[in-house]
C-alpha cells in the first residue's frame, strides 16, 4: 500500500465542493485514513510551497492557501500517488482532461482547487506539515478485498 497526501484549497471549500471530491476517492476505492478541516498558517502554507520561494506565483499561493479553510486528507491505496494525480487532472485546467477534478471545476492555475503529492518523498516532507503520527487511523476497507 502506498499512502498520498491531499489538500482542498480554500476555493474548494468555499464553492462547496468537498463531498464532489472525497466521494471521487471513495468511488475509486481509495482509503482515508486521515481527514481534517484546518485554516492554514503562513508558516504551514510556506513550508509547503518552499520549493516555489522566489517564484514570481509563490507570494500570491502562501496568501491564497491562507484565505480560508482547507480539507486536508492522507490518502492510502495501491499507486495511489498515479492513481489521485491522474483523478485531479493537470495543474492548468486548460490543459486537464474532462472527468478530472481541474478539468470540472478549477478556473486558473494558482486557484486549483487541489494540492496532491507527486511523489513518496513530498508525501512524506507535506503530510507531517498538517498530521501527527496519532492523527492516522487504520481500519479495513471492503474494497480491500478486490485489490
Amino acid at each position: 500500500m502506498e499512502r498520498t497526501f491531499v489538500f482542498l484549497k480554500p476555493n474548494a471549500v468555499r464553492r462547496g465542493l468537498i463531498g464532489e471530491i472525497i466521494k471521487r476517492f471513495e468511488q475509486r476505492g481509495i482509503k482515508i485514513i486521515a481527514l481534517k478541516m484546518m485554516w492554514l498558517t503562513e508558516e504551514q502554507a510556506e513550508r509547503l510551497y518552499e520549493m516555489h520561494k522566489g517564484k514570481s506565483f509563490y507570494e500570491e499561493l502562501v496568501e491564497f492557501v491562507t484565505s480560508g479553510p482547507v480539507v486536508a486528507m492522507i490518502l492510502e491505496a495501491p499507486r495511489v500517488i498515479e492513481m489521485v494525480r491522474h483523478i485531479i487532472g493537470n495543474t492548468d485546467p486548460l490543459k486537464a482532461e474532462a472527468g478530472t477534478v481541474r478539468g470540472e471545476f478549477a478556473l486558473t492555475i494558482t486557484k486549483n482547487l487541489i494540492h496532491a503529492s507527486d511523489s513518496k518523498e513530498n508525501f512524506e516532507r507535506e503530510s507531517r506539515i498538517f498530521f501527527e503520527d496519532t492523527e492516522k487511523v487504520d481500519y479495513y476497507l471492503d474494497v480491500q478485498d478486490d485489490i
